[in-house]
């Protein structure tokens, strides 16, 4: 690799690598030692401690792994500002969480999102759920965060892969097995202030390279300046992204056990609402911190290789010496973010809904804290093989692979979580179903779509936003007439009674219109072109 960084590090690099570790591991440590107790709540759920700072933060490091740092410079470079729709977009179904489902799930007082079901359909959807929601941590978050992770460690230090990720696991496994939730969020926090720093930087020394903002924006393409592509684009049309995202993203932002586990963890429902309205702020930020750098490199080095290099490519041209290992310290802090929450959110599902329920239903809380860590150790083990195993396999268009498999896991959760809360009449028969036969379906045409019959080579395919769409809307339609049909589940449905579910503060409500203020007219400004 050519342009990897370890031969530029100067010893104010190793230095600053130094300091951060050290602050990275003290705040680490006061969040897991301070007080002495030791429950399953305070390991798995905080303590139901976290104030809209750290909820905002930690959701917002869960989200921003590695690979969207490398994704969104690449997708920069090649077609403009097109991917901050899978960002700006996401504040109406992060809206939905804060307003629909957290006040649910705080009011069912669960720890896990196969709890809550389990409480409104029984023990069979609770049972389904979990093995579900284990299966997608391990393989969507675990394996695919850490081989894209060990990706950019190889890109940056050329070490070899498995060594990359044993010392990736290792520190995201240490705060997740010690501290759980509050040391992860707490380390989130400044991971992501860090990361706003370090990024803005490069945007900035780019800008001025460049020669200032207005010169930034003629140099390129005017397209690339739009949001909304017109619907014979191949790649990002319109109506793809109206419709297909919003499927992945109320599996992703409602449903996501990884994603939900700060806000159940939240002090009360305000400060949930609060920090979920929070992390739509932050998303703002995906064009100047991440976006940004793509267009710029397209302007400063346009004719790279491969446009994955653009955020690499950047960051070791531009960035002084004595500022590089920064960099290293940032790609360090996504990806722990990432893994340990994603580790916190295994051993939680695992825990209490495997464990304590099925194997021994006698476990105190201690056993529960012991297995919820044994978790931990195994999903480490875990993420490191599949991760040499993807590498194994060559080339980086697995990663490709993967962002689609999730548009195939995301229409069963979208559908299932969707008619739970918003119909009264669905069955625990139509739920289970689209659980199982509705995730075979589903997994099944993204198999036939990926592997058989890819639509390189067989162009009757829709595009595969489109693809996860209609698949939810087949099951949409199958879970309601299977409902309707199953008069004895409608009568035997328990209706989980909440009391009165509490209004949103005017505080939040106040936050919530600014926000979608601000985000209407962003799609104003960039569309104009």
């Amino acid at each position: 690799m050519g342009n990897n960084l370890l031969g530029r590090l100067t010893i104010w690099d190793y230095a600053i690598v130094a300091a951060y570790l050290i602050i990275l591991f003290t705040i680490g440590y006061r969040a897991s030692f301070s007080k002495k107790e030791k429950t399953e709540e305070s390991l798995f759920l905080a303590n139901k401690s976290l104030g809209w700072p750290s909820i905002g933060f930690n959701m917002w490091g869960t989200n921003v792994g590695p690979s969207m740092l490398l994704a969104f410079a690449s997708i920069g470079y090649s077609t403009g500002i097109v991917a901050v729709n899978f960002e700006w977009y996401a504040f109406v179904f992060l809206f939905l969480l804060a307003v629909v489902f957290a006040p649910r799930y705080l009011a069912a007082n669960v720890s896990t999102m196969p709890g809550f079901m389990g409480q409104q359909f029984g023990d069979s959807t609770q049972n389904i759920l979990a093995w579900y929601a284990l299966i997608k941590i391990l393989i969507s978050w675990l394996s695919l965060g850490l081989f894209a992770g060990g990706v950019l460690v190889r890109q940056i230090l050329g070490v070899p892969m498995w060594q990359s990720v044993i010392v990736l696991v290792l520190f995201a496994g240490l705060f997740a097995y010690a501290g759980g939730l509050k040391a992860i969020a707490k380390v989130n926090v400044f991971q992501m202030l860090l990361l706003i720093g370090v990024s803005l930087t490069l945007s900035i020394i780019g800008v001025a390279k460049v020669g200032g903002l207005s010169k930034v924006f003629h140099s390129v393409p005017g397209d690339y300046w739009n949001l909304i592509h017109p619907a014979s684009d191949p790649k990002y049309p319109w109506y793809a992204i109206l419709l297909g995202y919003p499927v992945s993203a109320v599996a992703f932002f409602c449903t996501d056990q990884a994603m939900v586990q700060s806000v159940l963890g939240a002090k009360n429902l305000e400060q949930g609402q609060l920090g979920v309205n929070f992390i739509g702020w932050l998303k703002i930020l995906s064009l100047p911190l991440f976006i940004l750098t793509g267009i710029l490199c397209a302007i400063l080095f346009p004719g790279l290789a491969s446009p994955d290099q653009a955020y690499m490519t950047m960051v070791t041209s531009l960035f002084p010496a004595g500022l590089k290992g920064l960099v290293v310290v940032v790609l360090i802090a996504v990806l722990v973010g990432t893994i340990g929450s994603s580790l916190n959110a295994l051993s939680t599902v695992f825990a209490m809904d495997v464990y304590a329920r099925r194997i021994n239903p006698q476990a105190t809380d201690a056993d529960v804290v012991r297995v919820g860590r044994t978790t931990v150790l195994v999903g480490c083990l875990f993420a490191v093989l599949m991760a040499l195993a993807i590498d194994s396999v060559k080339g980086l268009n697995l990663f490709d692979v993967f962002q689609a498999v999730l548009g195939f896991i995301a229409p069963p959760l979208a559908v299932v979580f969707l008619l739970t809360v918003f119909w009264r009449r669905t069955t625990q028969r139509a739920v289970d179903g689209v659980l199982s036969w509705g995730s075979a379906f589903s997994l099944g045409v993204g198999v036939v779509y990926l592997w058989v019959l890819p639509p390189s080579e067989y162009n009757f395919w829709p595009h595969y936003l489109i693809l996860s769409f209609l698949i939810f809307a087949v099951l949409l339609l199958a879970a309601v007439v299977v409902s309707l049909a199953d008069v004895k589940g409608q009568a035997e449905r328990r209706i989980v009674d909440y009391g009165e579910l509490a209004k949103p503060t005017p505080r939040v409500r106040l936050l919530w219109a600014a926000l979608a203020v601000v985000m209407v007219g962003l799609y104003v400004v960039f569309n104009g072109h």
